[in-house]
């Protein structure tokens, strides 16, 4: 009779697949261990081969019990052997991401006996694991060369007005590494580098606008395929602001125009559904404009466990799914560490009446911002048009009134501004209309190269002519 030798810490020996449950746990006690090893069907305890009966099903039943019962998942080489006239299974195995379960209840080896593992051990473990094969610290294709200059120095510039960031220097190899987002080569840049600041195929974004209320007939769809964070989020906001309609009202000499959505609630879902987004799972973020509702989708969902309404109060501790890229995005002032993004969010809403939801899919979340400031926009003129009325004789005057006006170029009524206050900073134009400072700066810039504007004077002291 042939004999295998003794059960060893990596080696475990099954009589038949009969105690394939047994194997299973086995499996798994051995993975946490050592991260190899191998199981015998119809082998005895002492080695000895006993053999057993093997039909078109058996290699099945254990791949599949394999499958469903250990966690993480893994991938065994399945074989049948002949020792003597007599079949066995043999059963491989390896894995790099211990601990691991076995039927929901983690595992260790320890000699020839599968130990069930002490908490603490396996939340140390756990910890040891995410830290170690976090996607976020690993090493991407991208290089300090990929760094897109522009969005990298936007990032900059808001860190140091933020005073977050209070170094001095600008290079950006010395910035990524203060940040902590190069490779130890000090050239690759980690996943998270790569997707704050290179052209990265992972920040991609759909963004449609849709006839009705529903996904049927859309009027405008558009796909990045690729981008940086930086740069990505400021594309998905320009294109809800386009999108929106806006309130012009003239306040004295002033022209002062209002969202139907709050910018700055914009702003702040944007870069949560990037900061907080499932990057390896080969999913794009999405932006759907109906005619009720704005809504942004995150991919990757919601933390498991968890409900939006919790967060609401601002005393939630921050579950970040992507801890160096939140901890970056924090110095620019983009993002905060403490779970307040959504109580931003519906303070900004209720403040401005725009109603707000928190939606959770099995895929997404959901940010739907609702349109219903334009109705109370509308019977708000209406009743202004009735009190601007005055009647001498037999006629009926209107007087001037305020007026909504959202069909209208921001580059116009950029001109327009500048036009009246040509000493005006881009900072204050961007308040008066709702852009941001980076949005104000981008249409400028185009209006500049198509002769339309310029600067007269220094940044400091200058003034705008339009021509």
């Amino acid at each position: 009779m042939s004999n295998l030798g003794n059960e060893t810490e990596k080696i475990e020996f099954k009589k038949s697949t009969g105690e394939l449950k047994e194997g299973v746990i086995s499996i798994a006690a051995i993975l946490t261990k050592h991260g190899i090893g191998d199981l015998y069907f119809g082998v005895k305890n002492n080695g000895d081969v006993v053999g057993q009966e093997i039909t078109d099903k058996t290699t099945r039943e254990i791949s599949q019990a394999i499958s469903n019962h250990i966690k993480p998942a893994i991938y065994p080489d399945i074989d049948i052997e002949e020792y003597d006239g007599k079949e066995i299974v043999h059963v491989s195995f390896k894995g790099n991401k211990a601990p691991y379960l076995a039927y929901n209840i983690p595992r260790i080896r320890v000699a020839d006996e599968d130990k069930v593992l002490d908490q603490d051990t396996y939340n140390d473990m756990l910890r040891e694991r995410d830290a170690s094969k976090s996607w976020e610290l690993q090493v991407s294709d991208y290089t300090i060369d990929d760094v897109i200059d522009e969005d990298f120095k936007t990032y900059l510039r808001r860190a140091k007005d933020a005073e977050r960031i209070t170094f001095e220097s600008e290079e950006p190899l010395i910035v990524l590494n203060k940040l902590e987002l190069l490779a130890e080569d000090e050239y690759h840049l980690l996943n998270a580098g790569a997707v704050l600041f290179c052209n990265s195929s992972l920040n991609d974004v759909q963004m449609a606008k849709f006839a009705t209320d529903v996904k049927a007939t859309f009027t405008d769809i558009r796909r990045f395929d690729k981008g940086s964070i930086i740069g990505m989020s400021k594309v998905c906001e320009q294109y809800i602001i386009d999108a929106m309609d806006w309130k012009a009202d003239i306040i004295g000499l002033k022209r002062v125009e209002t969202p139907e959505i709050p910018v700055a609630a914009i702003r702040e879902a944007i870069i949560n559904s990037y900061g907080h987004r499932l990057y390896d799972n080969y999913q794009c973020n999405e932006i759907d404009v109906f005619k009720d509702r704005i809504e942004i989708h995150t991919t990757g969902g919601f933390p498991v466990g968890h409900t939006p309404e919790e967060f609401l109060d601002g005393n939630k501790k921050a579950i970040r799914r992507n801890k160096l890229i939140t901890g970056v995005l924090y110095y620019s002032n983009d993002m905060e560490t403490f779970a307040t993004g959504l109580k931003r969010i519906k303070d900004l809403c209720d403040e401005a009446g725009c109603k707000v939801v928190f939606r959770t899919e099995k895929d997404d979340f959901v940010v739907a911002f609702y349109r219903n400031l334009r109705e109370k926009w509308n019977t708000k003129d209406s009743a202004d048009e009735i009190d601007n009325k005055q009647v001498s004789g037999n006629t009926t005057k209107k007087l001037p009134r305020n007026y909504q006006e959202t069909t209208k170029k921001k580059s116009e009524i950029i001109k327009d501004i500048l036009r009246d206050n040509p000493s005006m900073s881009i900072s204050d134009v961007a308040k008066m209309i709702g852009l941001t400072p980076d949005g104000v700066r981008y249409h400028i810039d185009k209006m500049k190269k198509a002769g339309e504007i310029q600067r007269v004077g220094g940044d400091r002291g200058g003034t705008w002519k339009v021509l």
